[in-house]
């Protein structure tokens, strides 16, 4: 396939056949914002350096430079509450406070943050290499005397001059001074920068064009004075000094870094920005953060552990210091053995306070195990995991595109479990956005025999549908049916059938002249560039949107077909009604008035063969109507009720009308426009849409086209799933109510039976005033409209919600970006509920950003939603699996992970305190100091990891089956304060467990055959071995689905705490103190020791066990009827 070559120029200059020249410089240049100097071809000159110290070329994405890593990364480590606070513990670990050694104070620490940071460093080093990746890319400049050379992009500077080769990113923000096209056109790729797939067209100034060969820029000088940088991709103000003439520059001529040049052998351009100055690095801002839900509550479950921490520490100094001043009472020593006489001021009675105070710091040391030290460095490391898994997920992979799920960000998994309402763009989000004309109306006659898929699911829901029963009963001559199907293949973008307009057919209909004009338009009125194959002939197009490429396919398809384009001319093959033959008729173009949102139309001026000057339009039907002349209107109500018609079978549609301009009235409009068009002003934009309003009135209707965006595969199937598991779907779209409404039934959001709220303002007082123009009657009358149609009371927002919280689906019409970021906010702050965006758009940005969750759809509108988004997926129906499948899992995996990790260090520091008691409070700690240091590091942490990675308490088919599992989440059972403190009263009532079972078992009578008694040691690795087990196999009975990991981690930590005991006990005393040889002479033959081990770990599962199972039966939770409907199956299946 081969483009020919065009000059396309003029397209973007709005004006055809006449060379653009300026004259006038804009007045802003030179002041604040618009103060930068660029000289080009003269980078290295004494002026060029001492007017500027612009940044260099390279770019940096990095978080860290060497320099700063470590304090930097510290710093953030050290900005969480509790490892601020081991921090401190750990410092006070030097001092004699301490209950343990300072090094296994800090070692623990160290162990975690060493590791979050190294995970910190590989991710930045990561980013490190794709700078220098990029910054290593190489382009071809002017090194001077005409000599071009290659070199790194790193190495460039403002005002060199580069030369770029097709399919090569620019390197730089470039002022385009030529290119291979004789009036310096060039297509430019801006995917990377906007997410747009269309093509660009970029133009250079007129007097820079010939600059088309190396040797000429010996020679060449100009100076640039523009703009400072800044983010706005679509702005750029500025002029250029050239051989003594200044040139005003717009964005027209500006070449912007990372889009890449396609379709155009080669450019050259002048460096204007480098490196972070360009406009694609001032607009990579970071999106906004965002914190789960669980997260954030697990911050207050660590504060409220603090509190407790300190309530303990706080009762314990007063009763330690209770105790200390009885030990000394008028000379008389009650516990004689401590010397209280001579004691240090820790244990003084005679400075109970001072020693009551020390204590208290020495208890905050001591109990500190209530706070899980590695619980952040395991959420981390899990989540990050979990992204792995979905990321890999088969069942999400869009084999088409080659695209499959992606997790842009791992903070938010869990939240994919909770979820309570989606928003959801329509076009390219449900649909496909690809267009395909269908039906159309012209001269008030419609045509177009097909049934869209909306029709067929209204024909579903109720066979007595008018718009079905019409077209059933519409005869159908079998000549068109037998077209249709023996249509050797589908024509992308075009279904109409119809044999009245088909193979020419149309010459004979009654308004043949109108047909004419109404297909000539589509053929005419458009930019898209035609693509010939040399080889067949035939003819493609590459348009600026779906809508316009079936446009142009329709017209080429009924025989209006347009194959070429040149810089002020338009050809096109037509049939000659009279002659029968096909003809060739070439127009040219004057002006193009583009489209924007909101103009909601757009115009061509063109003269024909004949010396006709036609003003050709289309638009929507809101502003295209009341620009209409009062001759024009002779097929308005019959157009008007075939749109409501195509409207209720879910299309959309587009007016065409024309109208012919005399010679004055053209030259007097083109004067005006290419005087606001050629200044460069703020307010240049609405100048031009000003002037442009004023010709396109007193139209001619011409009729009605309509075009089907067809559904996404899985769509119905999937929102009927999300309905089903409780989640309320809402749509913003900015269609038509009617087209909305339809669509709405064909993805089954709205289903026989519901009963319909629709607020509008389409009051008859309302158009009126829109008819009159005034914007603040409008205002104030609509306001009123609503507050009567939602209710009586002045607080319109809370009541809207409040309204549209209680129905299962609501779908808002005609909203703008902006209107649908205002309402996802209204719903997430209004409901206090998880919000999930999903749109694939530019115009979904805002709304994704502003949800708790954002779903990017990688579709055809480009990538910048994927970019904004926190989950990337190819298509909607993938939604299902990612919500009820691993939002489920996930969150149930969080919840039960963090649950856990209090329980355990509850269970191991509530232990701690019991020996405390029985101590008199001396701040003497049970355990050995390496055995503190190590239980959340070695024999805890593990199976909780493999909990949150593997565990799943019912399986994918069974989260499909039952949607009403994903209401757990929602509904927030699992990690309610119920749950969590139920978890918290687990964990004490295991450590009273075991500290009394222990202490009783084995403390008074012989512990082996020699008599012995326990002593400190003994006892604190009997109950630190218990401690082990239990918790680890609580974490066993806690597993729903075991695999080899979990089996790994939980026997395989148990197992650690034995080889450690052993291996660490065999160490010298010097460092083993009072753990050496314990466990091979003491523990280890003793068969008490075992005895003991397994009494306490069965006595303290019990608690747990029972409740459990006494839930289980009388009181279960969705997934566990489902566990016992599985088992069930199961038995069944079994016994057969």
């Amino acid at each position: 396939m081969k483009m020919k070559k065009l000059k396309f120029s003029k397209i973007y200059s709005f004006r055809f056949g006449q060379k653009a020249n300026f004259r006038t410089e804009n007045p802003q240049i030179g002041k604040q914002g618009f103060s930068r100097v660029v000289l080009c071809n003269e980078p290295d000159s004494f002026e060029s350096d001492f007017r500027n110290g612009y940044a260099d070329n390279s770019v940096r994405s990095t978080k860290y430079t060497v320099a700063n890593f470590l304090p930097k990364s510290l710093f953030e480590q050290f900005r969480r509450v509790a490892n601020f606070f081991f921090l401190v513990t750990g410092i006070l670990a030097f001092t004699k406070l301490a209950p343990y050694t300072a090094v296994s104070a800090i070692l623990p620490l160290c162990i975690i943050t060493g590791a979050t940071m190294v995970k910190e460093g590989v991710e930045d080093w990561r980013r490190k290499k794709q700078d220098i990746e990029v910054n290593n890319r190489r382009v071809i400049f002017h090194k001077g005397d005409g000599n071009f050379e290659y070199t790194e992009w790193k190495n460039l500077k403002v005002g060199n001059i580069v030369k770029v080769k097709k399919d090569e990113f620019f390197p730089a923000d470039l002022l385009l001074l030529s290119s291979s096209y004789d009036d310096a056109v060039c297509y430019v790729e801006t995917m990377n920068l906007d997410g747009e797939t269309n093509l660009k067209l970029k133009q250079g100034l007129e007097v820079t064009s010939s600059l088309n060969e190396d040797f000429i820029f010996r020679d060449f000088k100009a100076s640039v004075k523009c703009e400072d940088p800044n983010a706005n991709l679509y702005s750029f103000v500025g002029s250029m000094e050239f051989e003594g003439q200044k040139y005003p520059l717009s964005p027209q001529q500006l070449l912007l870094r990372d889009s890449k040049l396609r379709n155009t052998d080669y450019v050259y351009g002048a460096v204007i920005f480098t490196g972070h100055d360009t406009k694609v690095i001032q607009n990579a801002t970071d999106p906004p953060s965002k914190r789960s839900k669980i997260e954030k509550k697990m911050d207050r479950i660590i504060y409220f552990l603090f509190c407790v921490l300190f309530i303990i520490a706080f009762v314990g100094s007063i009763l330690f210091g209770i105790v200390t001043k009885r030990d000394l009472h008028n000379g008389v020593m009650k516990r004689w053995y401590l010397r209280p006489d001579d004691s240090t001021i820790f244990f003084d009675p005679r400075k109970v306070a001072a020693a009551s105070v020390f204590h208290f710091l020495t208890a905050l040391m001591l109990y500190n195990f209530f706070i899980p030290i590695s619980l952040y460095f395991s959420i981390e490391l899990v989540k990050v995991l979990q992204c792995i898994f979905i990321n890999q997920d088969i069942n999400m992979y869009y084999e088409e595109l080659d695209k499959p799920a992606l997790a842009r960000t791992s903070n938010l998994n869990e939240e994919l479990g909770q979820i309570d309402t989606i928003l959801s763009d329509k076009t390219g989000t449900l649909t496909c956005n690809s267009m395909e004309f269908i039906k159309c109306s012209v001269a008030g006659v419609a045509y177009g025999r097909g049934v869209t898929e909306v029709e067929q699911a209204i024909g579903d829901i109720s066979n007595n549908s008018p718009i079905i029963h019409q077209q059933v009963n519409r005869s159908e001559p079998e000549s068109d049916i037998r077209e249709a199907h023996d249509r050797k293949e589908p024509i992308k973008g075009f279904n109409f059938v119809d044999e009245r307009i088909m193979n020419g057919n149309w010459v004979n209909e009654p308004c043949a002249d109108v047909i004419q004009k109404f297909f000539r338009l589509l053929s005419v009125c458009h930019t898209a560039i035609p693509e010939v194959d040399e080889d067949t002939g035939r003819v493609s197009y590459e348009a600026e949107s779906p809508d316009e490429a079936a446009f142009v396919i329709a017209a080429r398809e009924v025989g209006f077909k347009f194959y070429k384009r040149t810089q002020n001319s338009l050809s096109l093959k037509e049939l000659d009604p009279v002659s029968g033959n096909e003809v060739e008729r070439t127009y040219k173009i004057l002006n193009v008035l583009e489209f924007n949102s909101s103009r909601k139309r757009m115009s061509v001026i063109v003269k024909d063969e004949e010396g006709k000057i036609l003003l050709l339009s289309k638009g929507a039907d809101s502003v295209m109507f009341e620009r209409l002349a009062k001759n024009g209107r002779e097929f308005e109500e019959k157009t008007l009720e075939h749109m409501n018609e195509y409207a209720d079978a879910g299309l959309r549609t587009l007016i065409l009308a024309y109208r012919e301009l005399d010679e004055e009235e053209y030259n007097e409009f083109d004067n005006k426009f290419s005087e606001v068009k050629n200044s460069v002003t703020v307010d240049r934009e609405s100048l031009i849409e000003e002037v442009s309003d004023k010709i396109e009135k007193n139209l001619i209707l011409l009729g009605a086209t309509a075009v089907e965006d067809k559904l996404q595969n899985g769509v119905p199937e999937c929102i009927d799933k999300l309905a089903q598991a409780g989640i309320k779907i809402w749509v913003l779209t900015g269609d038509k109510m009617e087209t909305a409404i339809n669509i709405g039934f064909s993805c089954r959001l709205l289903r026989q039976g519901m009963k319909q709220i629709i607020i509008h303002l389409e009051i008859p007082d309302i158009q009126a005033l829109e008819k009159d123009g005034d914007k603040k009657a409008i205002i104030n009358a609509s306001r009123e409209s609503v507050y009567h149609q939602i209710s009586e009371e002045d607080n319109t927002k809370n009541m809207f919600l409040e309204l549209a919280t209680r129905c299962s689906s609501v779908i808002c019409c005609r909203s703008s970006p902006k209107q649908k970021a205002l309402v996802t906010r209204l719903v997430k702050e209004g409901t206090g509920k998880t919000t999930l965006a999903i749109g694939d758009g530019a115009n979904d940005v805002g709304m994704l950003q502003e949800a708790d969750v954002g779903v990017g759809i990688s579709g055809v509108e480009g990538m910048q939603a994927v970019m904004s988004s926190d989950i990337a997926i190819a298509q909607f129906r993938y939604l299902e699996r990612l919500l009820l499948v691993h939002g489920h899992w996930c969150y149930r995996r969080m919840s039960t992970m963090i649950c856990y990790f209090f329980y355990k260090n509850i269970t191991f520091g509530f232990t701690l305190f019991l020996y405390e008691v029985y101590a008199s409070f001396s701040g003497q700690p049970a355990y050995n100091d390496w055995f503190l240091s190590f239980y959340s590091v070695l024999f805890s942490s593990l199976p909780a990891i493999a909990l949150g990675v593997f565990d799943q308490d019912v399986s994918a088919r069974y989260c499909h089956k039952f949607p009403f599992l994903y209401q757990e989440g929602v509904q927030n059972v699992l990690f309610s304060w119920r749950r969590i403190l139920s978890w918290m009263l687990n964990g004490f009532i295991s450590a009273i467990i075991i500290f009394f079972f222990c202490t009783k078992a084995i403390g008074l009578q012989a512990f082996d055959d020699n008599g012995q008694t326990a002593g400190k040691a003994m006892l604190g690795q009997t109950m630190y071995t218990c401690v082990v087990w239990v918790v680890n196999l609580q974490m066993a009975l806690s597993v729903r689905y075991f695999t080899l990991v979990q089996h790994i981690a939980i026997w395989g930590s148990i197992a650690l705490w034995y080889f450690f005991m052993f291996a660490y006990g065999s160490l010298p005393p010097s460092f083993s103190t009072n753990a050496y040889k314990v466990f091979v002479e003491t523990l280890a033959p003793t068969p008490s020791f075992w005895i003991v081990t397994l009494f306490v770990t069965l006595s303290s599962l019990i608690p747990y066990f029972s409740s459990s199972t006494i839930k289980m039966w009388f009181f279960p939770m969705h997934h566990e009827k489902v566990q016992w409907m599985r088992y069930g199956d199961k038995k069944t299946n079994d016994s057969e």
